[in-house]
């Protein structure tokens, strides 16, 4: 049986190779996926952000996914052609409207 420490190390050296994979398969693989496209959408800012402003967001974006953000969300600074984002305030109002 190893002592306590060497065990350990190990363990952390095996989940940080894990960290270092190559995240080349998941950049690609919504390349395939719908495009996202925010031109014309200006109409939804100041509107709610229900289920049917939201769907009919996703439905004239193009988007393959649909990204409501509150005013208190952590958001990524990824980028995905497929997502539309759809910033709301306080007062469930939408604020912007963006791909990405």
């Amino acid at each position: 049986m190893l002592p306590a420490r060497p065990a350990l190390t190990a363990l952390a050296l095996i989940l940080s190779l894990g960290a270092c994979q190559s995240t080349s398969s998941r950049s690609t693989a919504h390349s395939n996926a719908a495009v996202c496209h925010d031109q014309g959408l200006a109409w939804a800012i100041g509107q709610p952000s229900d289920l049917p402003t939201l769907a009919r967001l996703k439905q004239q974006s193009g988007a393959g996914i649909l990204n409501p953000i509150g005013p208190a969300s952590i958001v990524s600074r990824d980028y995905r052609a497929d997502r539309l984002r759809v910033f709301a305030d306080a007062d469930n109002r939408i604020t912007a409207v963006r791909c990405g």
